[in-house]
């Protein structure tokens, strides 16, 4: 049987581990990245909302 590594998930064989810690890095940095983007900046999303209610954003106009 294979040797079991206590990891944050429990024990597991090693290539599970590895596994693991390549999404961990991987995720990690996906987050890291949409945070330099601006993907969870509030400020944007608000400042988005407000030129779209003052008529800035989509011009809709009535095709009759």
């Amino acid at each position: 049987m294979a040797v079991m590594i206590h990891s944050k998930y429990g024990y597991e064989p090693p290539e599970w581990v590895q596994a693991d810690a390549r999404l961990d890095k991987w995720y990690k940095n996906r987050k890291r990245r949409a945070k330099q983007h601006g993907a969870f900046c509030l400020e944007n999303k608000a400042k988005a909302a407000y030129q779209a209610s003052q008529g800035d954003g989509f011009k809709l106009e009535n095709k009759d």
